[in-house]
This record gives C-alpha cells, sequence and structure tokens, in this order.
C-alpha cells in the first residue's frame, strides 16, 4: 500500500480497499462519495495495483457500468445490479466461475472486487465463492461476517443460500410452471399519520415488469390483513422482484411498503410466507408491524382458485384501477445506472467511516 494512498485513505474515508486474502481484493466507495473523490481514488488504486501486481488483476465491477473503472485496469467485467439487491442466480454462477477461471490461470493473478454503494453486493459475491470453492477460509468468512452481515438485505442472503443449496443438491430445481394469484399482508403497516396505507404492487422478472396491481385504500377499521389478487394468475420464472408501494395521499411521491427476491427453482410449495426479517428494508421498518408477514399464493395454472373466499378483503378495503398515474407506471429499474432507485425514493443510507488493512 502507498504512503499516498494510506493517507488519503484515512483523512476522508471516501474508500475502503481490503485485501481479503493474499489474492481477493475488495474495493469499495459508499454512494456518497463525491465524482472528484472517487476519480481521484481510483487513480491511487490503480497506480498500487499495477506496481504490486502488474498486469495479473482482473477487475470484478459490482456496481453500474462506468468508463473511468477502467483506469483500474483495461481488464474490467462487468457484472453489476442494482444496489441493496440480489443478482440474477445466475449471474452468480457466472461471477463464481470467472473467479476460479482466472485464479486458477496463473499464481500470480489476483482478482479485484469493485463496488460502489452499500457493501452487501461484495458479500454476497465472497459468500458465494467460499461455498463454490468449498473453502472455509477464515479471512473470507471474518470479512464476510463483520463487514457484509450488519449491512445485508435478506434476499442477498437468500440467494446465498440458493446458490449453496444448488451446489450441495439441497435444492432441487423446480421447472413446473408456477402462476401467482394471491399476495396477502398479515399485519396493516402505518404509513399515514391516522394510520393504514394505500399500497400497490409492481412484480418484475428478469428484471423486466410484469404487472402492476390497482391501489389498495386500507384504513385501518379492524382490518388485520390485506390480500392483493392477481386474476387470472400470472405466470412465473425464474429470477422474480416484487415490490409493494404506499401512495401517499396528499403529495405525488410514493414509499417502499416492503421488497422481496425469489427464484422460482427454489419454490415448491403453492404458499410461501416472508416474515419482516425476510423483507428487504422492511426488517428495519417501523412502520411494518413486528408480527407482520407476506404470504404468496399460488397455483400450476391461470385460472381462478377455488374454495378461497376468506381471503377477500372486508367493506373498508377499495381499489383503485387507475394505472396510468406516471407515479404507478414509473419503473424505477429502467436504468439503474443513472441514479440507483434508493435514492430517488428518499431512503437515507448510513455513511460509515471506513479503513484500509490486510487479511492473510
Amino acid at each position: 500500500m502507498s504512503a499516498s494512498l494510506l493517507q488519503a485513505v484515512e483523512e476522508n474515508y471516501d474508500l475502503d480497499l481490503l485485501y481479503i486474502t493474499e489474492r481477493i481484493i475488495s474495493v469499495s466507495f459508499p454512494g456518497s462519495v463525491d465524482e472528484h473523490s472517487y476519480a481521484a481514488n481510483l487513480q491511487e488504486v490503480a497506480s498500487m495495483l499495477r506496481s504490486k501486481h502488474g498486469q495479473n488483476y482482473l477487475l470484478f465491477n459490482l456496481s453500474e457500468k462506468r468508463y473511468d473503472i477502467t483506469q483500474l485496469n483495461p481488464k474490467v467485467i462487468d457484472f453489476g445490479w442494482p444496489d441493496y439487491h440480489a443478482p440474477a442466480l445466475d449471474k452468480i454462477c457466472s461471477i463464481c466461475k470467472a473467479m476460479d477461471t482466472w485464479l486458477t490461470a496463473d499464481s500470480h493473478n489476483v482478482v479485484v472486487i469493485h463496488n460502489k454503494g452499500n457493501r452487501g453486493r461484495t458479500g454476497v459475491v465472497v459468500a458465494a465463492y467460499i461455498a463454490d470453492q468449498a473453502l472455509d477460509r477464515f479471512a473470507m468468512k471474518r470479512f464476510y461476517e463483520d463487514k457484509v452481515l450488519p449491512v445485508g438485505q435478506p434476499s442477498q442472503r437468500r440467494y446465498v443460500e440458493y446458490f449453496r443449496g444448488l451446489l450441495s443438491g439441497h435444492i432441487k430445481i423446480n421447472n413446473k410452471p408456477l402462476f401467482l394469484h394471491h399476495v396477502i399482508m398479515h399485519g396493516i403497516p402505518n404509513f399515514e399519520s391516522k394510520g393504514g396505507c394505500r399500497p400497490f404492487l409492481k412484480i418484475y422478472q428478469a428484471m423486466q415488469p410484469v404487472y402492476t396491481s390497482g391501489i389498495y385504500n386500507v384504513q385501518g377499521d379492524g382490518q388485520t390483513s390485506i390480500c392483493i389478487t392477481i386474476e387470472p394468475g400470472l405466470l412465473l420464472k425464474g429470477d422474480i422482484l416484487l415490490k409493494c408501494y404506499h401512495k401517499r395521499y396528499h403529495s405525488p411521491s410514493r414509499d417502499v411498503i416492503f421488497r422481496v427476491q425469489f427464484h422460482t427453482c427454489a419454490i415448491h410449495d403453492l404458499s410461501i410466507v416472508f416474515g419482516k426479517d425476510e423483507l428487504d428494508e422492511t426488517f428495519k421498518d417501523d412502520r411494518f408491524p413486528e408480527y407482520g408477514k407476506v404470504e404468496f399464493i399460488f397455483s400450476f395454472g391461470p385460472e381462478k382458485i377455488n374454495g378461497v373466499d376468506h381471503l377477500e378483503n372486508g367493506p373498508s378495503v377499495s381499489v383503485d384501477y387507475n394505472t396510468q398515474d406516471p407515479l404507478i407506471r414509473w419503473d424505477s429499474y429502467e436504468n439503474f445506472s443513472q441514479s440507483r432507485e434508493d435514492e430517488a425514493e428518499g431512503n437515507t443510507h448510513t455513511h460509515t467511516h471506513t479503513h484500509t488493512k490486510t487479511l492473510f
């Protein structure tokens, strides 16, 4: 580590450079770093890597594509996905395969994992690689447990478990078509001063929007759950992201009530339930009740499921099907490289002071 880089890191905390092992390096920048500091630190990191590793490093970019990242090394592989989210399951497989190919090609080769934003993306890659190589390296486990778990999202951890399950054979691939009919929130979140919420649902398949529900108006009034019904059932296959928003009453804005990602290959029951601690962002949101949970009801066909009349909402729930409202139609993933949706939707994230050290 050059003295100038170490001094820069200690003074402004714009960078976290860590040797997780002798051959796996993490380079992380907080999402809040300004462009000038980011560019300057990239140049410092590139200089250090060239002096220490020559041309024997391959950079894995987990963030949005940026031309200036090639300053670190012309050999860049872009695997980026939106911050605070899990990557596609096949992307995890591709990353681990590419890492293994590069590291086994030459004993001097090293991998540099670059990330700008939350450290959870780096954690997904490190945890998956540990599983892929059947490794129990102390340094990698320590990095994951100390640096990542406190800031990781439930879906990120879920996808690592999917990957581990596929490797071990504990997860058997389910190729049957699954049709989603009902999404039930057990426990009414308080997103308005008078209680209640106005939820609507957006569903993404492979990060492409495939469904938007009407807006459900829920006032407390003894209502203990809310059922969003999709008829006919929606065919889902592969990587699914389901996001439930609250449309504010008196301002043209929306809040995330819950977000969850799953892969249909790992779903074997026609009803699955995610508790509050299994929902992204929601697990630390006081507006969502501690006992709250979200249930998904599937079938093997699009036809309406019989015998579920008890799921119908009470008279205090009304539905507005005007989904032409730009606020409802807005796809926050249309181009994540221009604006991370978490910033655009008003979430605030803690900026943690960073530091540099080496683990072997």
